[in-house]
């Protein structure tokens, strides 16, 4: 583990209860690793499928855009910024997430210009492709 969550709240503006990413394991230049760990304690299950806990898509995907978000602003120019979900590309969804799994969240990211980031991301549940999805983001230059 490289960044802890209190390390990971050092970098983007999310806090409980919507700090969806636990710890990055690995940043190896254009790519990162992240985990989850999904607990029946989350919020969103009281709603969401109350007889049949499973995570809902959008917060899979919001896990990975933080963790994408994390490898944007480690790049030195982009610390202190702020970087916004700017769309979504290609998302499909290919097994449940429960609680007692483990998402890994693996984002590349692809490209950067003008401000606007484009990356590959992958969650997965004991190596088993549970989302997959393009996404792009926006550094706020504004903060």
């Amino acid at each position: 583990m490289i960044y802890s969550s209190d390390d990971i709240k050092k970098i983007i503006p999310h806090r409980y209860p919507f700090l969806l990413v636990d710890t990055i394991e690995a940043i190896e230049g254009e790519k990162i690793t992240g985990k989850k760990c999904v607990s029946a304690n989350e919020m969103h299950f009281v709603g969401h499928f109350p007889e049949k806990q499973v995570m809902p898509g959008v917060l899979i995907l919001e896990s990975l855009a933080q963790t994408g978000a994390v490898l944007l602003l480690s790049i030195p120019e982009n610390k202190g910024k702020i970087a916004l979900f700017a769309g979504i590309n290609k998302a499909r969804f290919k097994r449940q997430v429960v609680p007692g799994d483990v998402l890994t969240l693996e984002v590349e990211l692809v490209k950067v210009r003008m401000g606007i980031g484009f990356a590959n991301a992958k969650a997965l549940v004991d190596g088993e492709l549970a989302c997959e999805a393009e996404l792009m983001f926006a550094i706020d230059n504004s903060k």
